[in-house]
């Protein structure tokens, strides 16, 4: 059995619960001052003070760690990323600077069409690499769990060879990857005359296949004008849920067309992006207890507003935080940007924050029972800041306070 304590931490700072907190309880924050935490088998057996756990527990039956000076959050959980493709688009970035809106640069060819064509051509080994080197990152960042799309194939052979990369890299990288299948990601080139074909293809043969194969856990849709339409996301996402797939929506990012509503509708798990999302879909959020899921980077590197977190907040919803690290809209993972924007521009508090890039990330992948909080019971996924409080997250602004990463009790950074 490996047994370890983490001992004289200045501070613990966690959510608590096994389900996202919603509204006022996002600010709710259990601390523990000169805290430990006993791990045992990868698992969180006691949190307490240390003179209690030193009261309690054996100290020479376990490894020692000292976290003097430092304190300890639950490992940060990404429920939005892109993390898997081949190619990159630095000019496109820079167009959207000189004034090209997103939907231009993909009505002339650009956009995800490009790393379509890039993605085709890369092999497993390469994807796998790649995206092996950006888990190194991530985690370097206190990353524990982050989910991955596919959706940069648009055909069967790629996006079965993206699901099956992160398959791979689930089970040898520290980090634990939540697959999703987002085929509906756009219109591939092979389908631009007939969106119901490509429609159709999803459901009769790619769909069934990754079912099959228990290649991912979720199915997305990117609604969106000039992209798939709420009809068309309903359709293919009521397809997804017969399959056995839990349900994620891309929603209301560039136009407010009733991605939100739709969300609610179907039972959607998240409705991620919301930049342009109506009161009426905020409330439907609310009322069903769908995570919203924001992504402040995106919404900086497009110099768009951000999305309405405080109204989203006020409004009784459970709100989450990613990054949607992709290689056009936002090449970047950075949680320590993540917290900054989401405190300055978003009106968070450091609380909310937190609760938003843990418990309310891992309820966003349907994990809240086991991952996202420091409590018995949990999986030991701890990130030790070189700073003596969470507050720092926000406060050392987008600068990495992360000392150590511990992943299921063992040390991944």
């Amino acid at each position: 059995m490996n047994k370890r304590i983490v001992l004289h931490a200045s501070e613990i700072a966690t959510p608590t619960g096994t389900k996202a907190r919603v509204g006022k309880e996002m600010s709710r924050i259990k601390t523990i001052k000169d805290g430990a935490i006993v791990i045992e088998d990868g698992m969180i057996v006691a949190v307490d003070t240390s003179d209690a756990i030193m009261s309690r527990f054996d100290l020479n039956q376990y490894t020692l760690t000292d976290a003097s000076g430092k304190s300890v959050v639950p490992g940060f959980i990404d429920s939005h990323t892109h993390f898997i493709f081949g190619g990159f688009r630095p000019d496109e970035f820079l167009m959207r600077l000189s004034g090209k809106s997103y939907m231009e640069i993909m009505k002339a060819g650009g956009g995800i069409e490009n790393t379509v064509q890039a993605t085709r051509a890369d092999t497993f080994e390469s994807l796998y690499s790649s995206g092996r080197q950006r888990l190194n990152g991530m985690v370097r960042l206190g990353i524990t769990t982050v989910e991955g799309k596919s959706g940069y194939g648009l055909d069967m052979e790629t996006e079965l060879r993206m699901l099956r990369v992160m398959k791979q890299l689930n089970a040898d990288h520290p980090v634990d990857v939540v697959s999703t299948y987002l085929g509906a990601h756009a219109i591939p080139r092979e389908f631009k005359t007939d969106h119901q074909a490509y429609i159709q293809f999803m459901m009769e043969k790619v769909i069934p296949k990754i079912a099959q194969e228990h290649l991912a856990d979720f199915c997305d849709v990117f609604c969106e004008d000039g992209v798939f339409s709420i009809n068309e996301s309903r359709q293919l996402l009521n397809k997804a849920k017969k399959y056995g797939l839990l349900l994620k929506i891309h929603a209301d990012e560039i136009e407010s067309m009733g991605g939100a509503e739709l969300a609610a509708e179907v039972g959607t798990v998240s409705a991620d992006h919301l930049l342009e999302a109506s009161e009426a879909g905020i409330r439907s959020l609310a009322e069903k207890g769908i995570v919203a899921t924001l992504l402040p980077a995106t919404a900086f590197c497009l110099n768009k507003p951000f999305a309405g977190a405080r109204k989203m907040i006020d409004a009784g919803c459970a709100v989450a935080l990613g990054s949607d690290f992709n290689p056009g809209s936002c090449f970047t993972y950075s949680v320590p940007l993540i917290f900054a924007l989401a405190g300055i521009h978003m009106q968070m508090s450091s609380e909310e924050t937190l609760t938003a890039f843990t418990l309310n990330g891992a309820a966003a992948l349907k994990r809240s029972d086991t991952i996202g909080t420091i409590e018995s019971g949990k999986r030991a996924d701890l990130v030790l800041l070189s700073c003596p409080s969470y507050k720092y997250l926000i406060y050392h602004t987008a600068m990495n306070c992360v000392h150590t990463v511990i992943k299921n009790g063992q040390d991944a950074f």
